[in-house]
């Protein structure tokens, strides 16, 4: 059985109201944590690119990358869960894993299947809630890896109702 059924949370994944690239985070991360991650990403199978100043090279440690200097060029890790399927990671601070997902590539129940899989890989090996907000809107999740549930839960309704 799915975690969330589309016709419940397709709202949720509508770019007009949530935004085409709705934020994705777990707060009280570690350095551990991203590492725990970035290890995820290398023994999952899933596609990845590591990028540095917009230049492709190897996934260094999480210490390294948390090391970099306020006003070093930015860093993303593409990671693509499934073909077509898009989640890019920012690691900006050791305290919080943000990523990106772009809802345009998530249309139907297949997009949420995957959605979740991906949000409970990471939630799984972290042991941490991983939470979905519209795109600029923190503090006000619509979905998330629930830990204690062991699964992607409904957090809320979005305007324009469900």
């Amino acid at each position: 059985m799915p975690d969330l059924m589309w016709d419940d949370v397709r709202n949720f994944f509508d770019p007009d109201l949530m935004g085409a690239l709705p934020d994705v985070c777990v707060e009280g991360a570690t350095v551990e944590d991203w590492q725990a991650v970035f290890d995820l990403v290398r023994s999952s199978g899933w596609a990845w690119e590591y990028l540095e100043g917009g230049v492709a090279g190897p996934l260094p440690s999480a210490v390294e990358v948390l090391a970099r200097p306020a006003d070093a060029v930015t860093v993303d890790l593409r990671v693509w869960p499934a073909p077509d399927v898009l989640a890019v990671f920012r690691p900006w601070s050791a305290d919080e894993i943000d990523f990106d997902v772009d809802l345009r590539e998530l249309q139907d129940q297949a997009g949420v299947d995957i959605l979740c899989g991906f949000l409970a890989a990471v939630g799984r090996r972290l042991g941490k809630q991983v939470v979905m907000t519209a795109e600029g809107d923190y503090g006000h999740p619509v979905l998330g890896f629930d830990p204690a549930a062991d699964r992607v839960v409904a957090i809320r309704h979005v305007a324009g109702g469900l």
